[in-house]
């Protein structure tokens, strides 16, 4: 599943008229770069949820026959849901197994074909994390070995946007409610159900029209 509902408000003016996973870099829309990886990391079904410019959304990627992937669409009510009322909305498109997640907002070279037959218990989930980026200093967890925990000072790490759920991991949430991921994290923490590991190559969070411009010259020039 691709998260792309956002409004992107920092992205402003930009997504005034187009939406996040739409703006350009190194030529390509970011959702692109996501879909082309997922196809050759052995991905064929795509979930993508969408609210703000949602059409602008479907009629880019259309049925992803493009890319060899079969995208279904999640269209969410203006405002969104956040991330857990989004994935709670889509699960009947999702299947019953474990399912992969990623920020459509996000830029990263990970190898996601490791993550298509991914080990989980139900009701689990196992999020990647990076180096805290300069606009993050402060991180989000830590981890002690592969077990996410809470910061407690010492060395943290920043959710990269991009994890493995089980279904049951939103068992608690209903369709249509508007919900933050961060509380079913914390949850889970709590009964030892989120695991991590630390992923170490290109990431880059492009939440400001500063950092799409200076991935998109860094793409260009690769």
């Amino acid at each position: 599943m691709i998260l792309a509902a956002g409004r992107g408000e920092r992205m402003r003016p930009l997504t005034d008229h187009t939406p996040k996973p739409l703006l350009v870099a190194g030529g390509k829309p970011l959702i692109v770069w996501h879909l082309e990886r997922l196809a050759a990391a052995g991905f064929r079904e795509i979930v993508i949820n969408h609210a703000h410019l949602g059409a602008q959304i479907e009629q880019a990627l259309g049925d992803g026959s493009k890319w060899g992937l079969r995208i279904t669409y999640s269209p969410e009510p203006p405002g969104a849901l956040e991330t857990a009322g989004g994935i709670a909305t889509a699960l009947p498109l999702l299947g019953n197994a474990p399912f992969l997640v990623v920020n459509g907002d996000v830029y990263c070279d990970v190898d996601f074909g490791r993550f298509a037959d991914f080990p989980l218990a139900s009701g689990h989930a196992h999020l990647v994390m990076v180096d805290n980026p300069a606009h993050h200093t402060g991180g989000d967890f830590s981890l002690d070995g592969d077990r996410i925990v809470v910061a407690h000072g010492g060395q943290t790490v920043t959710y990269a946007g991009l994890g493995v759920f089980s279904p049951a991991f939103f068992a608690g949430v209903s369709a249509g409610t508007v919900m933050k991921l961060r509380p079913l994290l914390d949850a889970a923490i709590a009964a030892g159900t989120l695991t991590g590991e630390r992923f170490a190559g290109r990431w880059v969070d492009v939440g400001t029209p500063q950092r799409l411009a200076k991935l998109d010259q860094e793409l260009r020039t690769a």
